[in-house]
C-alpha cells in the first residue's frame, strides 16, 4: 500500500468514525453551545456541563474531570464551545490512551484461539466475520467455529461468512453440545494448520447463570485440546445499551477472564461515551470498535481519533 492509498484510506475511517459518533458528538456538542453562549463561566455552568457528559454515558469520574478542566484558569470568562470541544478530547484520549492496544496474534500459537462472547443482539457474529475477512486480508489461515448452537440463524449467519471469507466453518445441528464443537473445531485447526481458530458462543445474558455455566465449559472443553487456549477472550459490547455494558463486563470478565473489548454499533447512538466510562473503570483494552455494517467498519480502535470524534472536532 502506498502513502497515497494509506491517507486516503485512513481518511475514509475517519470520516466514517467521525459521522458515526455523530449522535454523540452531537448530543454533546449542542447541549454544551447552548451553555456556554448563554453565560460567563461559573460553578452552575460547570454543574451544567457536567450533567451533558453524564448524559452522554460518559461515566461520573470522567465527568466531573473533565468539568474540572473546563474550569481552570477560566472562571468569570467567556467560553467557547471550541474551548470546551478541546479539554473534552484532551480528557478522553487520557483515559482511552492506555487501553488502546490491538489484537495481537501470537504465531506461535498454532491455531491461535479466539473464543467470541457477548450477549444475544451485539454483533458478535458479524465481528467475528469481519475479523476473518481482516485476518485472511493478512494472509492468515483462519476457521471458524459455530459454536452458538442454540440459533439456527447464528450458525447460517456464520456460514455465509464463512464462503464469504473462504474460512471453513466447524458446525453441528441446532442445539447441539456448544463445548464438544469447540472440541472438534480446535482438533480440526490443529490438524489443518490453521493459524486462527474464531469460535462463536450463544449470547447468554449475563445473569442466567446456567448459561455461563456453559461458557466455562467450553472453556474447560478447549484447554483439554490446548491448555493455553483460549489465547484472546474478546467480549463484544453493543454501544446502544449504555450502562449495561459495565455490568456485561463484569460477568463475561468473570466466567471467561475477558482479554479484550469490541464495540460496536457506535453509529446507533447517542451515548457513545460509555466506551470511556469502560475504559474508565475496567482498564481492558479495546482492539476494535465498529460503526456500521460493512466489512470496512470494524477497525482498530485509535484513542485520539475516537476522543477527537466524540468530542466533534473536525480532522
Amino acid at each position: 500500500m502506498n502513502d497515497t492509498t494509506a491517507e486516503n484510506t485512513k481518511l475514509s475511517w475517519w470520516r466514517r468514525l467521525s459521522n458515526g459518533l455523530k449522535r454523540t458528538s452531537n448530543s454533546l456538542g449542542t447541549a454544551v453551545a447552548d451553555l456556554v453562549t448563554k453565560r460567563k463561566l461559573d460553578r452552575a455552568m460547570l454543574e451544567d456541563i457536567e450533567d451533558v457528559l453524564l448524559r452522554a454515558d460518559l461515566g461520573t469520574e470522567v465527568a466531573g474531570r473533565i468539568s474540572a478542566a473546563v474550569g481552570v484558569g477560566r472562571y468569570d470568562k467567556a467560553i467557547t464551545e471550541d474551548d470546551v470541544k478541546a479539554v473534552v478530547a484532551s480528557e478522553v484520549e487520557k483515559v482511552l490512551a492506555p487501553v488502546a492496544k490491538s489484537l495481537a496474534i501470537d504465531e506461535a500459537k498454532k491455531p491461535f484461539v479466539i473464543l467470541v462472547v457477548g450477549v444475544n443482539g451485539s454483533g458478535k457474529t458479524t465481528t467475528i466475520g469481519k475479523l476473518a475477512a481482516r485476518l485472511g486480508a493478512e494472509r492468515r489461515k483462519v476457521m471458524l467455529a459455530a459454536g452458538d448452537t442454540f440459533r439456527a440463524a447464528a450458525i447460517e449467519q456464520l456460514k455465509i461468512w464463512g464462503e464469504r471469507t473462504r474460512s471453513p466453518v466447524i458446525s453441528g445441528a441446532q442445539g447441539s453440545d456448544s463445548a464438544s464443537l469447540a472440541f472438534n473445531a480446535l482438533t480440526a485447526a490443529r490438524d489443518g494448520g490453521f493459524d486462527v481458530l474464531l469460535v462463536d458462543t450463544a449470547g447468554r445474558l449475563q445473569n442466567k447463570a446456567e448459561l455461563m455455566n456453559e461458557l466455562e465449559k467450553v472453556v474447560r472443553v478447549i484447554k483439554k485440546v490446548d491448555a493455553s487456549a483460549p489465547h484472546a477472550v474478546l467480549l463484544v459490547l453493543d454501544a446502544t445499551v449504555g450502562q449495561n455494558a459495565l455490568s456485561q463486563v463484569e460477568a463475561f470478565h468473570r466466567t471467561a477472564g475477558v482479554t479484550g473489548l469490541v464495540m460496536t454499533k457506535l453509529d446507533g447512538t447517542a451515548r457513545g461515551g460509555i466506551l470511556v466510562a469502560l475504559a474508565e473503570k475496567h482498564k481492558l483494552p479495546v482492539h476494535f470498535i465498529g460503526v456500521g455494517e460493512g466489512v470496512e467498519d470494524l477497525a482498530p480502535f485509535t484513542a485520539r481519533d475516537f476522543a477527537q470524534a466524540i468530542a466533534g472536532i473536525e480532522s
